[in-house]
Parts: structure tokens; sequence; C-alpha cells
């Protein structure tokens, strides 16, 4: 396999955004898998595809689902022909190698969680606006407030990284289409997110300043400051039904 060089490069072609929203999302406590949980009336999904849309920098939007939801995400979802709906699998890796071989034509690829459901379409702008001016792989990202410990397996501390050198980072993560393609081409692979494949071909992945909206609704608190936001602030995608 030839791994990607590290250089920055301009390449014409579509943006795809990747949503994988096949995830059960135990923690958040719902019985409906986490994607299809409602923010504000609103299925966290829709609202995420609804910031693809407004952010104007994508061509295609590929929504991967359970098996047994792909008519309930289709009936959902805005309806246009730049949005498609593919089974995903039992992973989150598996659901995005399926949207990675729904798009065979893409120049770039964003990959971006539907538990974020509030990002600001024009974060999702900018990460594509970067992808677009040469840089191969793009994450949003936002310094850490808290002070953080490494430890070992019985909780004792190994460790007090510097906080003013973390990043949390956030989503969409952007990549030239033909690196994220080889990042998912070995099998038995695990990571956290997509960089973090990226980054063991060598290749190095650019931050840039991220956005609070942009937080992971993953717990009922972060389900209960969705709402909250959404009702305090109007937040709201302006998609032709």
């Amino acid at each position: 396999m030839n791994t990607p060089d590290n250089g920055v490069r301009s390449t014409d072609g579509p943006v795809v955004a990747l949503v994988p929203a096949a995830g059960r999302g135990v923690r958040l406590g719902e019985s409906a898998p986490k994607a299809f949980v409602p923010v504000g009336g609103t299925p966290m999904v829709r609202l995420a595809v609804e910031g693809l849309i407004a952010s104007g920098a994508v061509e295609r939007i590929i929504v991967m689902v359970p098996a047994e939801l792909v008519d309930s995400a289709v009936a959902l979802l805005p309806p246009t022909n730049s949005v498609q709906v593919v089974v995903g699998g039992a992973e989150r890796i598996d659901s995005v190698r399926a949207g990675i071989a729904a798009a065979p034509d893409a120049a770039y690829f964003l990959v971006h969680d539907a538990a974020r459901a509030l990002t600001p379409p024009e974060l999702i702008a900018r990460v594509a606006a970067e992808l677009r001016a040469g840089r191969p792989a793009v994450v949003p990202g936002l310094p850490v407030a808290d002070t953080i410990k490494s430890v070992d397996a019985v909780g004792a501390v190994t460790g007090t990284p510097d906080r003013a050198r973390l990043r949390a980072i956030q989503t969409p993560q952007g990549f030239a289409a033909d690196l994220l393609r080889s990042a998912y081409a070995p099998e038995g692979i695990q990571a956290t997110d997509d960089a973090g494949l990226v980054e063991r071909l060598g290749v190095a992945v650019h931050t840039i300043p991220g956005d609070p909206l942009a937080f992971k609704i993953t717990t009922p608190l972060d389900l209960r400051l969705a709402d909250a936001v959404l009702d305090g602030a109007g937040i709201g995608r302006a998609v032709t039904p």
C-alpha cells in the first residue's frame, strides 16, 4: 500500500460528509439509538445533516444507520438528492467504511458525529476550506480547561500533561479522500477517532479552533444542555422541507 505524502496540496472535486449514526448510545439512557433521539424536538441526526447543508461546503452527505432504521432515516432527513442513507455497521469503524465505499468519487471527506448536532455551519465550512487550501487532514479542537492526569491500571497518577499543549478534538474531521481510504484499508484497526488512524500513516493532522457548540451529546446531562441551548438561542437550520 502506498502511503499518502505529508505535503500540502490542492485538489478539485466533491466534499462528501460521512455521518455515522448506527451507534446505540447506551450512556444517553434512551431507548432509541442515540442519533435518533430528539434535541429540541428534532432528531440529532437531522440537526447534524441540516448543519452540513447550511455550511454550503458539502456536495453530498452519506448517513450510515442500522439496517432496520434505513426507512425511518430517509423519512426524517431533508428530502434532497444530496443526502443518501446507507446501512452502517456494528462498530463506528464499520459504518465509516460503508460510507467511504458509497463515495468512490469523493475528493475530500468530512466525518461528522451525529451526536455533535449543534455544530455551527461556519465551523464545518472552515474545515472544508482548509482541505481545499491543501491541508490533507484537519480537525477542530478546543483548549482543555481541566487539569488532565494520566493514571495506571489501579488509578495511581503517573503524570500530568501540560494542558497548554492539549486539545479536546471535535468533528467534522476533514481528510483528503485518498488519505482516509488508506487509513481505513487495514483490517482489525481500532481508534477513538478518524484522525488517530491517519496519524498512524505518519501524516500530520492540522488543528483549527473548534467551537463550544460542537460538544458531543453523550450523557443525559449533555442532552439537557443541548435542549437548553436550542431553547435559549433559537438555533436552527434553514433547510427547505
